[in-house]
């Protein structure tokens, strides 16, 4: 699968809205046939920032995801409402779903 982790700095004004104004997006996203997952967090130290989990289930799926027009929608609708660039880590792994933190286990 292709694992990927995106911080969104949001401005101020906009930070409480965040979940609406990314909602279409985010929704079009998740109902991709090669979306495992597509889910946001609000950080708690920094109300402003939004981490996005994402990943899709091979290289295809993640190409229809960059090549859908929701995401060129996306492109032209969210940076109006961020701080900053998104930060991004992106990697290829051999698995397709959560595994169990052993560590913690119940």
């Amino acid at each position: 699968m292709i694992f990927i982790t995106a911080k969104f700095r949001v401005r101020p004004q906009d930070a409480d809205r965040w979940p609406e104004i990314a909602r279409d997006f985010t929704e079009a996203t998740r109902a991709e046939p090669g979306c495992l997952w597509f889910e946001w967090s609000r950080g708690l130290d920094d109300p402003t920032e939004y981490v996005l989990v994402e990943a899709f289930r091979d290289d295809d799926a993640g190409a229809a995801h960059v090549q859908s027009e929701h995401f060129r929608t996306a492109q032209r609708t969210l940076p109006p409402h961020l701080a900053a660039t998104p930060l991004i880590v992106n990697m290829k792994l051999p698995q397709d779903d959560w595994s169990e933190l052993g560590e913690m286990a119940v």
